[in-house]
């Protein structure tokens, strides 16, 4: 009987934390992303530091290809601390730089994709669709 009431309170505490687990998703490209990102084509990226971090060693005989990530200040310098929010423990990662990633990575891959972008985030509320927004007020107002 006991086992039943335990299992019974594990899967209920396992289905709230399930429902409990909404949020925004936020893709390459727009403003407050972090995780991996392509190089591809893109020019050569600066980088945090010029060495790959390494946590976990790979096989002896496994060579595996760097992964180039964009993070939030501090997880690069926290690195073994972080690293299993990326699942990117046992490869070499390369930290690229937020400036780098803002000013260079973003534009190219916005191009890339096809996706335009004058500079502003209309569905953040920033920019100039809030402006005309508020001057189409001001004039139903006048």
């Amino acid at each position: 009987m006991k086992r039943i009431l335990i299992a019974a309170c594990l899967i209920g505490m396992t289905t709230s934390v399930l429902a409990a687990d909404v949020g925004v998703s936020i893709t390459v490209g727009e403003p407050g992303f972090y995780g991996r990102i392509d190089i591809g084509n893109v020019s050569q990226p600066r980088l945090i530091y010029e060495r790959p971090m390494v946590i976990i060693a790979p096989a002896p005989n496994v060579r595996l290809q760097p992964l180039y990530l964009h993070v939030p200040p501090g997880h690069a310098k926290k690195w073994k601390k972080h690293c299993h929010e990326y699942n990117a423990c046992g490869q070499p990662v390369y930290f690229v730089q937020n400036n780098w990633y803002s000013d260079v990575y973003v534009p190219q891959y916005r191009e890339r994709k096809g996706k335009k972008h004058d500079g502003d985030y209309p569905d953040q509320g920033y920019g100039k669709d809030k402006k005309d927004k508020k001057d189409k007020k001001d004039k139903d107002r006048d």
